[in-house]
């Protein structure tokens, strides 16, 4: 049974990602340079990868010669709002309150960071 496909990003699409948004613009080659110099990356699984970005509508691209040319679509914010949705619905119910309460009771949030978070949402109702 194959499984569906995802909207979300892979991580090896975020990766994809992350530098596109670093850079603005970039080639599969410059893609696959980038990549590797924290990990050794095939070039054919970049431009495979960069391929599939464009069909979820993340990034698009040009030709430039033999090149391609890729750029987001989105930004890293609208990225970040839609995986927060989809985490937020399926493990939560889509609610922020009890995602909320899973980081106060399952992580180690200190009261400097609980009392950020509350001046963020004291300054959101204004």
């Amino acid at each position: 049974m194959a499984r569906n496909k995802s909207n979300q990003l892979t991580d090896g699409e975020q990766s994809i990602m992350e530098v596109l948004w670093e850079s603005g613009e970039a080639s599969v080659r410059d893609i696959t340079d980038e990549l590797s110099k924290e990990k050794k990356t095939a070039y054919t699984t970049v431009q495979t990868l960069c391929k599939i970005l464009a069909e979820k509508g993340y990034a698009d691209f040009r030709k430039e010669g033999k090149a391609f040319i890729y750029t987001p679509k989105i930004t890293q914010k609208e990225a970040r709002q839609s995986a927060l949705t989809s985490m937020l619905n399926k493990f939560f119910g889509g609610s922020p309150k009890v995602l909320a309460q899973h980081l106060m009771q399952e992580t180690d949030i200190d009261l400097d960071d609980l009392e950020a978070l509350q001046r963020k949402v004291d300054q959101s109702k204004d």
